[in-house]
């Protein structure tokens, strides 16, 4: 985390992409009224994270070089190379996620009737988004072109979590029974465990190569 913290130009990037994407948004639909396009609110807010969390996860792996993970090699297991990213990830998309959400509703305005249920969508979302991707990562930057196969190998692992998230926002904003939302939260959680099981078993065989 020491080591991630010393680049702070790309946590104020990521900062700036957020707040300027924000205003754009508000200058495209800000200025009529929310009512009626609360789908379109939900939508654009979660294209938003998952940009942001793209922009802010892929450098994970790939702006290391081989000097630095080398070292690495030598001095830690590979298991506690994946959960540190994994960990520091997390706290990272979480922390872009809350200031994302309350500079999106103090611009845009705020229609969700179910905050705190919202909330809980935002923290799934980040921790979703952070574990995969860091895994996808580790994986292309194994590859000479890695951007565009860490888009390929993402793409059908975050579309299906996506929806599922879209879906409990949805319901959140209607302020619906949280029972509506239960298989979606339960199969987050499990894709989540599932996500961290499988990269704190696999990354050893990928840290060799």
């Amino acid at each position: 985390m020491v080591l991630e913290w010393r680049q702070k130009y790309a946590f104020n990037g990521m900062l700036l992409y957020v707040s300027s994407t924000v205003f754009v948004c508000y200058l495209s639909f800000g200025l009529r009224s929310i009512e009626g396009m609360v789908p379109v609110w939900n939508a654009v807010l979660w294209i938003i994270l998952l940009f942001t969390s793209v922009n802010a996860i892929a450098k994970s792996f790939m702006q290391e070089n081989r000097g630095r993970l080398l070292y690495f090699y030598s001095i830690v297991s590979p298991q506690a190379v994946i959960l540190a990213k994994i960990m520091y990830n997390m706290l990272l998309m979480l922390v872009l996620a809350l200031l994302c959400f309350a500079f999106y509703a103090l611009v845009l305005g705020n229609p969700v009737q179910d905050v705190p249920m919202f909330l809980l969508t935002i923290l799934l979302g980040a921790i979703g988004f952070s574990t995969s991707l860091t895994m996808i990562s580790g994986i292309a930057s194994k590859a000479s072109n890695n951007g565009t196969l860490m888009a390929v190998l993402s793409f059908p692992v975050i579309v299906p979590m996506l929806l599922m998230l879209i879906k409990m926002s949805k319901n959140a904003l209607d302020g619906l029974d949280r029972g509506l939302s239960f298989d979606e939260l339960i199969t987050l959680l499990a894709i989540n465990m599932i996500v961290v099981t499988v990269s704190y078993i696999l990354f050893p065989y990928l840290w060799r190569t």
